[in-house]
């Protein structure tokens, strides 16, 4: 009965740990951050500078981002991302540029989360890219959205934001 309830112990460990590495990595992203980038409204279309102000809370397993892109003068768009980690992946929500609200699904790896986004309409000749939300030391945070080019099948960045914690 004894080694029944050691093994049963040792079995659930790993998954409370990485539950608590997840909330831990998650907290080190919280914070106001600031920051330049560049963003392509198409494929095929040349780079946009932007400047982005983002913050973010994490609380537990769970990290959400609210922020203001803005490029071309005028142009501004609100852009908001939310994170749950259950299990071992990380799924939720993004709302980008492109209005309609995009669902997420992934896994980190190192200091980075690779999410797949499942946009809410069609964009770029289909409904899905990849963002990856990447830690970069103490106090940077790099937000990269890759896609498909329909006419030449490459994947191409269509948006890199740098991000500095404020």
């Amino acid at each position: 009965m004894w080694r029944w309830l050691v093994l049963a112990a040792f079995a659930l460990a790993p998954a409370n740990g990485s539950r608590a590495d997840e909330g831990a990595f998650l907290k080190t992203l919280g914070g106001n951050w600031t920051g330049t980038g560049t963003v392509r409204i198409r494929t095929y279309m040349s780079p946009v500078n932007i400047s982005c102000n983002f913050s973010s809370e994490a609380s537990g397993a769970a990290l959400s981002m609210e922020g203001v892109c803005r490029g071309m003068l005028l142009i501004s768009r609100s852009i908001d991302a939310k994170l749950r980690y259950t299990g071992s992946t990380y799924s939720g929500s993004y709302l980008g540029p492109r209005g309609g609200r995009a669902g997420l699904n992934g896994r980190r790896r190192g200091d980075a989360i690779n999410l797949t986004i499942r946009w809410a309409k069609e964009v770029n000749g289909d409904r899905s890219a990849d963002l990856t939300l990447r830690k970069v030391g103490a106090n940077g945070m790099q937000l990269t959205t890759v896609d498909v080019d329909p006419a030449s099948g490459k994947r191409i960045v269509t948006s890199e934001i740098n991000l500095r914690r404020k």
